[in-house]
């Protein structure tokens, strides 16, 4: 699923791990995620958006021709 997390993240000034760290996951987590290899979890989209000030859906961008 494509997100716009390393766009806003770079907007935001945060570094990977600083966002990691606010969000209690690891660094390696928001690598996966920018990168599009992990799909959060609906608890980790929640807090993300949050971070950011968005919904989910503003965040995370779902594509029709996705698996369910």
């Amino acid at each position: 699923m494509k997100n716009r997390i390393q766009e806003l993240r770079k907007a935001k000034k945060v570094t990977q791990q600083e966002l990691a760290d606010a969000l209690n996951v690891t660094r390696q987590t928001i690598i996966s995620l920018e990168n599009g290899r992990y799909n959060a979890s609906l608890i980790l989209a929640h807090k993300t958006a949050q971070f950011f000030g968005l919904t989910i859906e503003e965040l995370f961008l779902f594509e029709d021709n996705e698996n369910l």
